[in-house]
């Protein structure tokens, strides 16, 4: 069966409400990367029938492979080409990707299934059917290999994209093989291979997606170009809540290649012209009078306030109760508390919103770079108001994701609704940075309390944790609130189960959530709650060491005894560390550790104070289990970026708001880790086996609470809110 061409409309029987809905819910990239063009293309002359969804093979040999998720710079292309050619058994070297568009995966019933890049889940969610697909176009590959020869299917082998029957000595390649193997009836049993006979997954392969950035020729959202475009620039209300009052479009319509002013909704105004820069410095002199709304004087102070108040309040949705903690902590023969914060932060990706639509009455075509291609089909289609059908959208090469393009389209509603204003005619929005920091969606804020309870030996007894903050999933999709729990809230806090379970074994232990939403609108942001949890927890863990004399790789050992997965990342980062053992001259310690996207992670950090309060991060130890490593080195990688964002949130990261307005508005004001902030990372990847967890998000979580630690082995202050540049710090005296 031929895939749909890329600009076919599809014909589709699907309630265009029903499809809005579920892909709400919901919540691969080509190389050579292809800008689709505005008219539908042809089917090629003699083109090859593809093998199943995931796998064309061309005469010529080379082995397409189709990718649902998108490339974000995490490595999902090459991963899960990895994958699916480890099944095929084809020859990596004549491996290219392409996407299929979220369009023809609703006219197919959603062969390709999810097509939302989000969670650490790209490759943990779909690898048993992508490589199932794999290992189906080989046995059909073989089928008719069997068939032409007429032996026995089961006399054959495969090895590098060839079919081989080694009693006679024949071979035929999959390029030779791919027209009669369409015809073959795909296997209904499926045996996948097992992880240890591995040839392709596993391995440390050079990412296919690295050439188009090193040469220039690699394609974002912003470098798109095609005839007869023209550019929008957009202005929406500075105070969350806010409305465009009036605004006067005759002021600025004879200013060089200006084409139209647009209100945009409510709460927005848009310039369209030749160039972005005439749209930009348009806009900037377009007189605007706004409506601020209800939240026209809101301030952090206000907000801080708000989620202080959670921290006592007799309500509170439960994530995790064992045994009694009100009677053990009144037994207790001593009490330790903290409380700590932790501040909304922006995604502050590189490349900022933008999006091309094209719209007539009868068809809708977006090209923007999206973390969800079908969150983006269905915020295209009602921004058309058009059936899906009469919609499609194509993905562009994300500059950065980390959660702000994916279960949000609001710069694909604001282009569809420009592009509404010039019927045929397509146009690039592009969001400027300013714009980009001022309507984030931004990271939850929080708050932490802890009350721990001691016995007369020291022994942890009790342990409260009460969270108090916003709710990511109660603005989104409230629908998923259940009993006023927000399980996203309780990231890494979970009594068990294989996402992220709560590793220290307590035997009174209540950890509870009083829910407080700001008018901030809140989002995914790389590591969600898993962040800020693992600072409260594994900051407060090294508080209960000092505070009893232990250890604090000690006390961790004694709470995770019962938890050897958890055990064993933080006694590899220990051992590779030298923890027990002298650290350089003014050099100091501090360990992390927690579960969470299914992955186990560690991290020892060791840093230096200067005496004037200078901090300098020497190294990071990280330790991760993620069960399978489909790329090793790409692990790597990803736990080294994931680094670069974690250190840029705890050393600056903080959007705060004065007069219903964010602060922050560009990198000079919301600055992000520079070459000589950052540390040497040492990265252990230990896949145990057993399950897949995720890698681009849970190693994040260690590297800030490490660094806290280490930061009080070196100055003996607990930092408990962040940023750290709000903080002065002070060595210890010798």
């Amino acid at each position: 069966m031929n895939a749909p061409h890329k600009h076919e409309i599809l014909k589709v029987d699907t309630g265009r409400r029903l499809f809005l809905q579920s892909s709400a819910a919901a919540g691969g990239l080509m190389l050579g990367f292809h800008v689709p063009s505005l008219a539908a293309e042809a089917p090629a002359a003699g083109a090859t029938p593809e093998l199943n969804v995931w796998v064309v093979v061309q005469p010529d040999e080379t082995v397409t492979i189709r990718i649902a998720r998108s490339e974000m710079g995490q490595g999902t292309l090459t991963g899960l080409a990895q994958l699916v050619a480890e099944e095929l058994d084809c020859d990596w070297a004549r491996v290219r990707t392409e996407y299929p568009t979220p369009g023809q995966n609703l006219a197919r019933n959603r062969a390709w299934g999810s097509f939302s890049t989000g969670g650490s889940r790209g490759v943990r969610e779909s690898h048993d059917y992508v490589r199932k697909g794999g290992a189906s176009a080989r046995a059909m590959l073989m089928q008719a290999a069997a068939a032409q020869w007429q032996v026995p299917v089961g006399e054959l082998t495969t090895n590098q994209g060839q079919v081989r029957h080694a009693a006679s000595g024949r071979t035929l390649s999959y390029g030779q093989l791919a027209a009669a193997a369409v015809s073959q009836t795909p296997p209904t049993d499926i045996a996948l291979k097992d992880p240890k006979d591995w040839k392709i997954a596993g391995k440390p392969y050079k990412r296919l997606d690295t050439r188009g950035k090193l040469d220039g020729s690699q394609v974002y959202g912003m470098d798109l170009k095609m005839p007869g475009l023209l550019n929008a620039a957009i202005k929406d209300c500075p105070v969350f809540g806010g409305k465009v009052k009036r605004f006067d479009a005759a002021a600025i319509a004879a200013r060089p290649g200006v084409k139209k002013v647009v209100p945009v909704g409510e709460t927005a105004v848009a310039v369209v012209a030749d160039t972005w820069w005439q749209a930009k410095t348009a806009l900037d002199a377009l007189p605007i009078e706004w409506d601020e709304g209800p939240n026209a004087k809101l301030d952090s102070a206000q907000i801080a306030a708000t989620l202080k108040a959670g921290l006592d309040a007799p309500e509170a949705a439960v994530g995790q109760r064992q045994g009694d903690v009100t009677a053990a902590l009144a037994g207790a023969a001593r009490k330790i508390e903290a409380v700590y914060s932790y501040p909304h932060q922006n995604h502050a990706t590189m490349e900022t919103m933008n999006a091309t639509a094209r719209w007539t009455p009868e068809r809708c075509e977006v090209w923007t770079p999206t973390q969800n291609g079908e969150a983006a089909l269905a915020a295209t289609a009602e921004a058309a108001g058009l059936p899906p059908a009469q919609c499609e959208v194509y993905k562009i090469h994300l500059g950065g994701g980390f959660g702000r393009r994916g279960a949000v389209h609001d710069w694909v509603r604001q282009a569809v609704a420009i592009a509404r204003a010039m019927p045929g005619t397509p146009v690039k929005l592009i969001w400027s940075r300013e714009e980009d920091m001022l309507h984030g969606r931004y990271h939850p804020i929080t708050q932490c309390k802890f009350t721990a309870g001691l016995d007369a030996k020291g022994q942890l007894q009790a342990l409260h944790m009460r969270i108090s903050g916003q709710s990511i999933v109660a603005d989104l999709f409230p629908q998923n609130i259940k009993n006023g729990v927000d399980p996203v809230v309780f990231q890494g806090l979970n009594q068990g189960g294989t996402e992220g379970a709560f590793g220290y074994a307590v035997p009174n232990l209540l950890i509870d959530h009083a829910m407080r939403n700001p008018p901030v609108p809140p989002g995914f942001w790389r590591g969600v709650n898993l962040n800020q949890n693992a600072i409260y927890v594994e900051s407060f863990i090294d508080e209960v060491a000092h505070a009893t004399g232990k250890d604090p790789l000690t006390l961790r050992r004694e709470l995770l005894a019962q938890s050897p997965k958890h055990l064993a990342v933080l006694n590899a980062v220990a051992e590779k560390a030298g923890w027990g053992k002298p650290a350089p001259k003014g050099h100091y310690r501090g360990l992390a550790q927690i579960m969470g996207f299914g992955s186990y992670v560690a991290a020892c950090a060791e840093v230096s104070v200067a005496k004037d309060g200078t901090l300098k991060i020497h190294k990071i130890t990280a330790a991760t289990d993620p069960g399978h490593a489909v790329n090793p080195q790409q692990i790597q990688a990803q736990v080294e970026g994931s680094f670069v964002y974690g250190l840029s949130a705890a050393l600056f990261g903080e959007i705060t708001l004065k007069d219903g307005r964010v602060q922050q508005d560009n990198f000079h004001t919301y600055p992000v880790v520079k070459m000589e902030h950052m540390p040497q990372v040492e990265s252990i990847v230990m896949p145990s086996g057993g399950f897949w967890g995720g890698v681009g998000e849970p190693t994040i979580a260690v590297a800030a609470p490490a660094v806290l630690n280490a930061i009080f082995a070196a100055t003996g202050q607990r930092i408990r809110e962040l940023p750290l540049s709000r903080h002065t710090l002070k060595p210890k005296v010798a």
